[in-house]
């Protein structure tokens, strides 16, 4: 059985192997200066427009990580949700890596709002206290929520007329675009955000993720950051290569758009055994419930997922590409199984 504790877990789509293996004949020049990476980022800016700067990482902390450092002094701060992927599940690296005070806003639901961030704009340049510079958000938030559009512009308006800028962590960016039923720059850059870290290994690559500039002049150092940082891949066309073809004939939204079907599939029927409560909205491939803990710890005897809250009991299911109704339907019957025998 397939699990369902991250979509890290599956593997990559057999489409992105392909594209690697054809990569992979002949020598090509080192350090993103080869074909691939030149086809991959002009992928890139026919979805967002010519006016980016496109850079890839290896990692999803990596591409959050020096997005902030690249535009943040230590003297910064940094305001986030408090469950934000930087907050929770990054081991200080941004704090480490930027120098920079990590502001946490705390939500239900994990979206912050223009209301949680103003608490922190007070003290504005007063030498004791650190200096607001960015807003992070996540897209589809770590709880599967979605920001709305309207959300978004509330918070990038806020964002201008303050002098802050808006970074989206977009780990699951495409997951978000399916189920809002936009394309990207509906919600990124029309909405006026300026730093973009672009998911690709929870959508079905090996490894590899994406940032992407909005605006130029933000992104002028950020090549030196990631060598420092170790981010910068000798062998760039292995990544790129890997997004060339997740942006070529929409395999992006395929992959995003059976996981939030699969997410669809399980929340129906979680919904109809009594011992489960969901806690969270359903909208892209992420369900939270809680359960009665034996129950869970039984349950991770037979397939892995996570505990989000311990002390409530309460678990997260990732659904992935590559899950189908007969891994669903398998698990539930183990649910209900173990409940049998309880």
């Amino acid at each position: 059985m397939k699990g369902f504790a991250s979509d890290n877990y599956s593997g990559a789509h057999n489409k992105i192997i392909e594209a690697v293996t054809k990569a992979n004949i002949d020598h090509a020049s080192s350090y993103g200066n080869d074909k691939y990476t030149e086809r991959a980022v002009n992928k890139f800016k026919t979805i967002f427009g010519n006016n980016i700067d496109v850079y890839f990482v290896y990692s999803g902390t990596g591409a959050n990580v020096l997005s902030l450092k690249t535009v943040t002094n230590s003297f910064n701060a940094i305001i986030c949700a408090d469950v934000a992927h930087i907050n929770v599940d990054e081991t200080g690296a941004p704090e480490q890596s930027t120098g920079c005070k990590l502001l946490p806003v705390p939500t239900t639901d994990g979206k912050i709002t223009v209301n949680g961030i103003k608490k922190y704009m007070h003290r504005i340049n007063d030498e004791h206290f650190a200096q607001p510079k960015i807003i992070s958000i996540t897209q589809p938030t770590e709880l599967g929520t979605l920001y709305t559009v309207n959300e978004i512009k509330n918070i990038s308006v806020y964002a201008k007329q303050h002098k802050l800028l808006l970074h989206m962590d977009g780990a699951r960016i495409s997951n978000a675009a399916v189920a809002m039923n936009l394309n990207f720059r509906e919600f990124t850059n029309d909405l006026g955000v300026d730093i973009l870290s672009f998911g690709g290994t929870k959508n079905g690559l090996l490894f590899g993720e994406a940032v992407i500039f909005f605006n130029n002049e933000l992104s002028k150092n950020f090549k030196y950051f990631r060598k420092q940082a170790m981010q910068l891949a000798s062998k760039m066309r292995f990544i790129s290569v890997q997004f060339e073809a997740l942006l070529t004939n929409n395999l992006w939204e395929e992959n995003a758009k059976q996981a939030n079907k699969m997410a669809e599939y399980l929340y129906m029927k979680l919904q109809k055994i009594t011992e489960i409560k969901i806690t969270q909205k359903v909208e892209t491939n992420g369900i939270f419930a809680i359960m009665p803990r034996e129950l869970a710890l039984n349950l991770q005897k037979e397939t892995p997922f996570y505990f989000w809250d311990e002390e409530k009991s309460e678990v997260r299911f990732m659904l992935s590409f590559d899950n189908t109704k007969k891994d669903i339907d398998n698990f539930i019957n183990l649910i209900n199984l173990i409940i049998d025998k309880q």
